[in-house]
């Protein structure tokens, strides 16, 4: 599902909001998301789960291609863990 699928969905359940006015609540959604993962924030949704930035080491790699040892940087992930309701609901 993309973005704007979402908006359309969302819009025709919720037929007293346009699909502009649905846009910018979802914009308004998940820039609020980015910024709080941005600031080191853990972000929860009861019954379909969470949202965090997970520090990965440096180290060592190697090229597939030459079998070189390649030096890889310490880097920030982001990490999603899906919750139970959903995990339940899913699995089928």
């Amino acid at each position: 599902m993309t973005k704007s699928e979402l908006i359309k969905l969302v819009s025709e359940k919720l037929t007293n909001i346009t699909k502009k006015d649905m846009k910018v609540i979802v914009d308004i959604i998940f820039d609020s998301m980015i910024d709080a993962l941005k600031s080191g924030e853990r972000i929860e949704i009861r019954g379909f789960g969470s949202f965090k930035i997970k520090d990965r080491d440096a180290r060592c790699g190697r090229n597939p291609k030459t079998g070189d040892l390649v030096s890889i940087p310490n880097t920030k992930t982001l990490y999603f863990k899906a919750g139970k309701e959903l995990k339940e609901r899913v699995d089928y």
